[in-house]
């Protein structure tokens, strides 16, 4: 039988206005009553939260690490923004998209942080009293599924060292893909859609902005190439 997508779509990317009204929480409460997705419970999500600012300083200014779509759609308010570097883990699609930008029948990739090697992103700083507003926001983004574990890393800048949050995979969720050819991530990519557009636009935006901040990934760039090879 096939399994249907959500019967509408959210502007192409994930907007504030989107989680701030219920509509992301609407197109997932959809996909769970068929059987396609689970949500994190809301409670979880906050306790989830709440653990990570306890092992921060408290009424600080919080980091936030941007490695994906972060980077090219933060959604939050911030009041700086600097090049960052995280040794210890880099990015990779290994993370299905069954409702964003696939569908349970071709689902697509999405980017996560695995251990191993080093990651260039982009480190968002909340102000001290926005922090439990703009972070809720971001968790009911990130963290609706609980695809992924929520650390606080360490981030080489040029103006010094930082503490941040940043998402990391979560081995057990049933969305880990694993580390896969890169033959194959492109074919998915590729071949992906959903309420959220064409999966190809998520990894075409994320090589765009890393590219504009001279923030260049090479493997990204040769997987673009890939799939616009696939497509052409």
């Amino acid at each position: 039988m096939t399994q249907s997508a959500p019967s509408y779509k959210i502007h192409g990317r994930i907007a504030r206005e989107d989680v701030e009204s219920g509509l992301l929480e609407e197109m997932v409460a959809e996909m769970e009553q068929q059987g396609h997705f689970r949500r994190l419970p809301q409670p979880e999500r906050d306790q989830s939260r709440w653990d990570i600012l306890a092992k921060l300083p408290p009424d600080q200014d919080v980091w936030l690490f941007a490695y994906g779509s972060l980077i090219w759609s933060p959604m939050i308010e911030f009041v700086e923004q600097r090049q960052a570097r995280l040794f210890g883990y880099h990015r990779q699609f290994s993370m299905w998209t069954k409702i964003g930008r696939g569908t349970p029948d071709c689902p697509g990739l999405t980017l996560a942080l695995e251990a191993g090697g080093s990651c260039k992103g982009v480190a968002f700083r909340i102000a001290a009293k926005d922090v439990e507003q703009e972070l809720k926001i971001i968790w009911n983004r990130e963290m609706v599924s609980g695809s992924y574990t929520p650390k606080i890393i360490k981030l080489r800048t040029d103006d010094g060292p930082l503490q941040a949050i940043a998402f990391v995979m979560n081995h057990a969720h049933e969305n880990f893909a694993g580390k896969l050819p890169l033959e194959e991530v492109a074919r998915a990519i590729a071949g992906a859609e959903g309420p959220l557009g064409k999966c190809e636009d998520y990894l075409f935006n994320t090589v765009e902005h890393l590219d504009e901040l001279e923030l260049v990934d090479h493997q990204l760039a040769k997987l673009a190439k890939m799939v616009r090879a696939l497509k052409a």
